[in-house]
């Protein structure tokens, strides 16, 4: 996996950090997803943050 595709998800939080890819001429605006938090012990939402 290129590392010029990978995205950072950061939570507000806990500062847990999730990278995944995004095709970035489909999705124009930042991308929010609820993943897991290991800290918290549920689903919470993380958004994109700068690398």
């Amino acid at each position: 996996m290129s590392q010029d595709s990978l995205i950072q998800l950061r939570n507000k939080e806990t500062g847990e950090v999730y990278f995944t890819r995004k095709n970035k001429k489909k999705v124009e605006r930042k991308i929010e997803l609820k993943k897991y938090s290991a800290k918290l012990r549920k689903h919470v939402t993380f958004k994109e943050a700068k690398k």
